[in-house]
Order: C-alpha cells, then sequence, then structure tokens
C-alpha cells in the first residue's frame, strides 16, 4: 500500500468537524434561516478536490452527523447530501474546469438540490412549508464558494493532502 497517496485523512475530518460546529453555533433568532450548509459547501469541496477519497459514503455519513447535531430526521440530510455527493462526483471533472463564479453557481445549485431535498421530506410527515428567507443558505453558499475554496485549498496544499 502507497502510504503517500492517503496522506491527510485527518486534515479532511478535521474540516468536517469544524463544519459541523459551524452548524451548531448558537445564534439569534433572526439570524438562524442566515447560516450558510457548512458541511455541504465542505463535501462539495472535497468531492471537487479528492474525488477517490471523498465520496457518495462520506457524504451520507457527514448528513447523519448533521441530523444528529440539529435534531432533524434521521436520514433528511443523509439523503439529500449522498445525492449532492453523487452528482458533484459524476460533474466533477466540469465543475472542476469552470471559472470560479461560474463554480460558484454550481455550488448554489447543488445547495439549493440539498435544500429542495430536506424540504420535500419535512413535507412528507407534514411539517409546513417553508418561509421565503428558507433559501437564504444557497445564496450565502454562491457568496461564499471563492473564500471556502481558497481557504480548504490552502489548507489542502499546505498539509500536503492527496
Amino acid at each position: 500500500m502507497n502510504l503517500a497517496r492517503h496522506h491527510g485523512g485527518g486534515i479532511i475530518v478535521i474540516t468536517f468537524i469544524i463544519a459541523l460546529l459551524l452548524t451548531i453555533v448558537p445564534l439569534p433568532d433572526w439570524a438562524r434561516y442566515a447560516r450558510p450548509d457548512w458541511v455541504g459547501l465542505v463535501l462539495i469541496y472535497w468531492c471537487l478536490a479528492l474525488p477517490d477519497r471523498v465520496g457518495v459514503s462520506t457524504g451520507w455519513f457527514s448528513g447523519l452527523l448533521v441530523d444528529l447535531v440539529t435534531g432533524t430526521i434521521l436520514g433528511q440530510h443523509a439523503l439529500s447530501l449522498t445525492i449532492v455527493a453523487y452528482i458533484t462526483l459524476r460533474l466533477h471533472q466540469r465543475i472542476r474546469l469552470f471559472p470560479l463564479l461560474q463554480q460558484a453557481f454550481t455550488v448554489m445549485v447543488l445547495l439549493i438540490l440539498h435544500q429542495l431535498l430536506a424540504l420535500w421530506i419535512s413535507r412528507i410527515i407534514g411539517r409546513p412549508g417553508a418561509p421565503w428567507y428558507f433559501w437564504t443558505p444557497s445564496l450565502l453558499g454562491l457568496a461564499l464558494w471563492p473564500a471556502v475554496y481558497f481557504l480548504l485549498r490552502n489548507i489542502r496544499h499546505r498539509f500536503r493532502v492527496r
């Protein structure tokens, strides 16, 4: 086994832990819906950067952790993040070639898909519809993607994550 190929797995896990912590940081009521989808952003980045190491199972596991820490239905975020990871992996070679602005819009579409799936599951169990500001995390993901991309890319290069 080539150990150099699997270098930096701990860094990937740490970035997901930080994303989970940012997901549960208490915010005032008025800012509750303005929380970016940190786990979704980190998952999309790692699926684009290292598609052979971060994939559908990582999306499923990170989604289960989001379900556990946020108190949502077990499997709601797991299903949606698994689908987001699958689509990202299927299109990763194309998305990586896009300019950063076009990547940001693609990430926004993936985050909207994540929210749509979560909303669909909530509606199936009888929860009321979402208000208009339900979509702000996807728009914030669009705005934050360049910063997340450069931050995680610098971390990946600094710690030689391969």
